[in-house]
């Protein structure tokens, strides 16, 4: 898999599905899925595609166990499908 942005999506959705339902996913689990053992570099691209599946209402980024916004957000997150009631 490369890094391009398509294949990040891909790559979280993936690990999110694959997850119990309420599980969430650390950004390094996509970069090591997109990458390898170079998955450092990736983690900006997790992190932008994060955000545009966030925006899109296809995942939730939380920060301290709590959802945050996604276009507003610092430090340390993790990354959960949307709650389906």
């Amino acid at each position: 898999m490369t890094g391009d942005p398509p294949a990040v999506e891909d790559a979280i959705l993936a690990l999110l599905t694959a997850h119990p339902p309420g599980k969430t996913i650390a950004p390094e689990e996509a970069a090591r899925a997109v990458a390898g053992a170079d998955w450092h570099a990736q983690l900006g691209a997790v992190r932008r595609a994060a955000v545009k599946l966030a925006l899109a209402g296809r995942l939730v980024i939380y920060r301290k166990g709590r959802p945050v916004d996604p276009a507003d957000f610092k430090g340390v997150y993790r990354l959960g499908l949307p709650h389906v009631e």
